[in-house]
This record gives C-alpha cells, sequence and structure tokens, in this order.
C-alpha cells in the first residue's frame, strides 16, 4: 500500500532477488497514475504483473488477492489506517518507519494487533547496516561496561535535508515532524544499542533556516510555491528540476494531474510548521541518559555518537554521501573513509577498529533487511535486528514525546502518552546495583 520511491525496495526485492518464494499480488495508491507506473515495473522487473487498486479500493483487494502480508509505504499519517485494516482482516503487516504519528494511532495499532495475533514488522533498515550492527556486537561484549550516557548526533547536509521541507513531510500532520518521521530511526538505534526502554524527554527546536526570512537573506525576493514556476530558479541554490531526471519526472511531475501533488515545493514557504534545529534529553528505565540532536541544514551528512560506559567509551562517525530521494541511486551511501570506530578504555590507549561494510542503499541496511524478511529460513540472529510495533511504539513514542514537550514546555514521561509502554525483545527488565526497577507495563 503506498507506491511512492520506497515501495520500489520491496517491490524489486519480491520480484527480483526473492521471486522464488515471495510474490507481489496487488498494489494499492491513491494515485492512479502511480498505479499502472508499479503495474509497468513488475512487467520490467519480468514478474506477473499485479492488479492495482485505488485507495478507496483496499478492502476489496484484501478480499480479492487474499495477500498473506501487508506492506505499508503510504504517507506517515495514513500507516495506520492500512495496517489496522490488513490485521483486522487476517493479514501479517509490515510498515516503513514510523509505525504512526501519535500515541492515540499508536495505542490503537497495539490494540489490533494484540487483539488479532496477528505479526507486525516496522522496517528499520538502520540496523541492519553493518557498521550499526558492529556497534551492537561490541556493546554487547561488555568491553566498555554498563553504559551511562550516550551523545547522538545527526546532521542533514542541505541536499538531503531540503528534501524534507520540499514534499508532505514539511507538515507535521502528515509526517509528524522530523523528530517522528526522522528521529524514529535514530531513536529506535539507541534503544536497541542499548537494550533499554525510554521513560522520559525533554525537548527543544525550532525553524531557522527554511524560513521566507531566510529565502531574502540569501538574495532572493522571497518565498515561491514550487521550483518549477518559481520565477528565480537561476538564483536560488535548492531549485529541483523534477523534469531532470526522468524518475522524478515519471513519479511524480507526470502524476501530478490526478491528485495535485507537487514534490517540489519552496523550502522557504510559509506554511511549513516543521523544525530544522532541534535537542532532546531523553532518560531510559537503565538510568542511562541521552543527548540527541538533529540539524537540518548542515555543511556535510551523517552521525556522531558516543557511548559513555563504566569500562571505557565507543566513538562511532558516519560520513554520508550527497542524496536527494529518488535522484541518487544510494541513499546513505558512506563517503571514502566515511566509516570509524573507536573504543577507548577508561585507563589506556583507544584504539581505531575496522568498521564492518557491505554495499547497497542505506549502508547495505536494505539488501539484509530483505533477506531477514524475504528469505524462508534464517538462522537466529543474536543481534535481534527484527523489529516488531513493541520496537516501533517505543521509537516514536520519543518523538511524540519531544513534540509534546514543544508544546508545553516541561518533561514528558512516555506514560503520560500511552499507559502501557512495551517493552521490546531486546530489553530485559534491566537492574541496577542488583536491583530490579518497578516493571514497565507491557501489552
Amino acid at each position: 500500500m503506498g507506491l511512492g520511491s520506497r515501495h520500489e525496495v520491496y517491490q524489486d526485492g519480491i520480484e527480483k532477488v526473492h521471486a522464488p518464494w515471495a510474490e507481489l499480488v496487488g498494489v494499492c495508491d491513491s494515485n492512479p497514475g502511480r498505479v499502472e507506473r508499479a503495474r509497468r515495473r513488475s512487467a520490467q522487473n519480468g514478474a506477473p504483473v499485479p492488479p492495482g487498486y485505488a485507495a478507496e479500493e483496499f478492502g476489496r483487494m484484501l478480499q480479492e488477492r487474499r495477500p498473506d502480508i501487508v506492506i505499508v509505504t503510504t504517507v506517515d499519517a495514513a500507516h495506520h489506517e492500512y495496517l489496522i485494516g490488513a490485521m483486522e482482516a487476517g493479514c501479517d503487516v509490515i510498515t516503513e518507519k514510523p509505525m504512526t504519528i501519535d500515541a492515540e494511532k499508536c495505542g490503537w495499532i497495539l490494540e489490533v494487533r494484540r487483539r488479532t495475533g496477528r505479526r507486525c514488522r516496522v522496517a528499520f533498515n538502520y540496523r541492519y547496516s553493518p557498521p550499526r550492527s558492529q556497534v551492537k556486537d561490541i556493546l554487547m561484549s561488555g568491553e566498555i561496561g554498563e553504559v551511562l550516557s550516550v551523545d547522538f548526533h545527526w546532521l542533514l547536509n542541505t541536499h538531503h535535508g531540503a528534501d524534507y521541507f520540499r514534499r508532505w513531510h514539511a507538515q507535521k500532520k502528515y509526517s509528524g515532524g522530523l523528530f517522528v518521521h526522522k528521529a524514529t530511526h535514530h531513536f529506535d538505534l539507541v534503544n536497541w544499542w542499548l537494550g533499554a526502554v525510554p521513560t522520559s524527554v525533554m525537548a527543544t527546536a525550532k525553524r531557522e533556516f527554511y524560513t521566507p526570512e531566510m529565502a531574502h537573506r540569501r538574495g532572493l525576493t522571497g518565498a515561491h510555491e514550487r521550483c518549477l514556476t518559481c520565477p528565480e530558479q537561476d538564483r536560488c541554490g535548492f531549485y529541483l528540476d523534477l523534469a531532470a531526471s526522468p524518475y522524478l519526472k515519471a513519479l511524480y511531475l507526470d502524476c501530478e494531474g490526478h491528485d495535485g501533488y507537487f514534490r517540489d515545493g519552496c523550502v522557504f514557504r510559509g506554511e511549513i510548521d516543521i523544525e530544522d534545529t532541534m535537542n532532546a534529553l531523553i532518560t531510559y528505565d537503565t538510568g542511562a541518559t541521552l543527548s540527541y540532536s538533529l540539524n537540518a541544514f548542515n555543511a556535510w551528512e551523517g552521525c556522531t555518537v558516543a557511548f559513555n560506559g563504566t569500562k571505557g567509551r565507543l566513538e562511532h562517525t558516519i560520513v554520508e554521501s550527497v542524496y536527494i530521494n529518488g535522484v541518487e541511486a544510494v541513499q546513505g551511501g558512506v563517503a571514502p573513509d566515511g566509516v570509524k570506530i573507536r573504543v577507548i578504555p577508561l585507563r589506556g590507549i583507544g584504539r581505531e577498529i575496522e568498521p564492518w561494510s557491505a554495499a547497497g542503499d542505506h549502508g547495505g541496511g536494505d539488501r539484509v533487511m530483505l533477506e531477514d524478511i524475504f528469505l524462508p529460513a534464517q538462522a537466529a540472529d543474536k543481534y535481534l535486528r527484527a523489529a516488531d510495533e513493541r520496537a516501533g511504539a517505543c521509537s516514536i513514542l520519543v518523538g511524540i514525546a519531544a513534540n509534546r514537550s514543544l508544546e508545553t514546555g516541561a518533561r514528558v514521561r512516555l506514560t503520560d502518552l500511552i499507559p502501557a509502554v512495551p517493552r521490546p525483545d531486546y530489553a530485559p527488565m534491566p537492574a541496577r546495583n542488583g536491583i530490579l526497577p518497578m516493571p514497565v507495563r507491557s501489552i
């Protein structure tokens, strides 16, 4: 369900690499142009061409095609609608992150999954990126001891970062803002790395770069509606020419007539209501704390993360390649020598560790994740990288709590949002000083 750029990872995975044991039996989208485009892609893949359905025909598609699994890659705000409908119809589900964008919808998904007994998987491909799995491996080894604090800083450059301000992501009613849409990746990584459940969030944020005022500061007459009709195309460094990219032209420009959605909104337009600079302090049930920041207009793309433990410190840096969604072949392609991992004991000399690596989208993570999803027989994964609705909830609730903190100016407990915070499989009940804390209620 949902046939934008992200669905193609799954379509090609099913129809090419995993065709011996998987089949795409139906496609569905609100835009008929993209439905037909997906069907043509099946023909190009040499696969049976599935029937296409409009969004309002989703229930009929389930009845007629009787799929085992429904994959949801729609606009974030609509995820719950199709996840719940599919599980109610007896299907297992896979959803792109974030699982949904607010606490009420999160509660609905958890309740329906519990009641129906269907499986719900959240596609956190970052876990499968080899160097991020390697960080998990080092933490599991106990080399730096018990983690007491984490510093995590994510930087989006003005190619990738600006792209969120062109599209539907630029309004919280569709994306939940970058604290939910983007940071859910990062919060899930830290939750999973620590093997812990977040308990509270205090946040600050601002929108200071992607504004009408910044357009003036950059020498433009002001913000405009979109790049295609912008009278200052030659003067704006953020101009995106959809027609110059055959891919973007076919997926978006040629499909505009069906629904009026355009992909190249001005990044400085006034209707944007998401932030471009964010900071949060998160506490965990183990006693660990996370200091987090996200900046969407930086000079380079990537992250720095450091774990401070009772026996030492683990540092990890990734510098990623320039990326615009749908233009570059590889999202999150790592720059040459862009991955560094270092372990420093409390008293001793630090050492550089050779990073694990792999080729493919998201630093090789997409390929490994698809194998984990679609291969019929899998060995047990000691890293527990497969994520279900519990992990999906824990990651989005951090971002949702951050948004609530922005509104109230106060620290927000996750139990203020949902009374029963689920405990994922990677998070055993923690013990500090030999004493178990009060249990987190789970569903």
